[in-house]
């Protein structure tokens, strides 16, 4: 008894500084944006006395759900589209050599070494009218003189799949490395395709890690503003261009906080959602994909 009531004091001293570090610096602000949803906005750009409903009925002004919408379609297409891409990747760097592993994971984490705002800039400049991505399309007869590249919706779902592609694929890769690929070799010996192994065996094996990839792109993603701020067009605005223009523009911060209460409320409802899927499951699949 005293063994086990000494491991579960040394558990709760081990989770005691993240357990006040995520209370200081998540929930608390997090509750404080959401009391100030609910607080009137001051003439002079504070916080006014009293409590009101004003901020939560602008969000049904008709720009708002056309914001709301295309940050939540961006978000879950620029998400899907680096699971797209990083779970053949993740696949691949599992089954290298060591010393060729070594050299992709560190040209995974190469663009991580400049700024995100030159990457950023670096694109705006690739994708500009007189850039090299437009020459090379109209050499190749696949643009025109008219063609636009930047300020589109697209140019923000490209630079954010860019940005964001190597949060899925290091979470992935991850989970691929603890697989044992000995049961996609069983499932084709026993009759299966190597693309019917892979979705069947692989596929579900590494399902923690593609939750982990999910969210660690679909939050960021979510929250983008600098993208679209600066490569994309006035049909591309995001909540966070939003949020950024009503803080330090209208200096309005309820109106700010309602906004980004909507933002907290898709982030957090994925995360609960993948949390209450987790513990549905038995624990005997879950020591199976932690690879126990």
């Amino acid at each position: 008894m005293k063994g086990q009531t000494r491991r579960r004091l040394s558990e709760w001293v081990a989770t005691l500084p993240s357990f006040v570090w995520l209370l200081l610096l998540f929930l608390l602000p997090t509750l404080l944006v959401f009391a100030v949803t609910f607080r009137p906005a001051d003439p002079y750009g504070g916080i006014g006395s009293g409590w009101t409903l004003a901020s939560l009925l602008t969000l049904v002004n008709a720009h708002y759900p056309a914001i709301i919408w295309r940050t939540i379609w961006l978000s879950l297409v620029a998400t899907t589209l680096c699971i797209l891409l990083a779970t053949p990747m993740g696949y691949y760097m599992a089954r290298i050599n060591p010393a060729r592993r070594r050299l992709v994971l560190l040209l995974v984490i190469l663009p991580f070494w400049t700024s995100f705002l030159v990457r950023i800039f670096a694109w705006k400049v690739l994708l500009h009218p007189e850039g090299f991505i437009k020459h090379l399309l109209m050499f190749l007869g696949l643009a025109g003189q008219d063609t636009s590249l930047l300020y589109t919706t697209q140019a923000v779902l490209l630079v954010m799949v860019y940005t964001e592609l190597p949060f899925a694929i290091l979470p992935i890769y991850a989970a691929a490395e603890k697989f044992d690929f000995r049961l996609i070799e069983a499932a084709q010996d026993l009759g299966a395709t190597s693309l019917k192994a892979f979705v069947s065996t692989f596929l579900p094996g590494i399902r923690v890690g593609l939750m982990t990839a999910f969210l660690m792109v679909f939050i960021p993603s979510l929250g983008s503003y600098v993208i679209p701020d600066i490569v994309g067009g006035p049909t591309s605005e995001m909540i966070g261009n939003k949020i950024a223009q009503r803080t330090f523009v209208d200096r309005n911060l309820p109106n700010a906080a309602a906004l980004s209460a909507v933002l907290a409320l898709a982030v957090l409802v994925p995360m609960i959602a993948i949390l209450t899927l987790r513990r549905k499951e038995s624990p005997r699949d879950v020591l199976i994909e932690e690879g126990v």
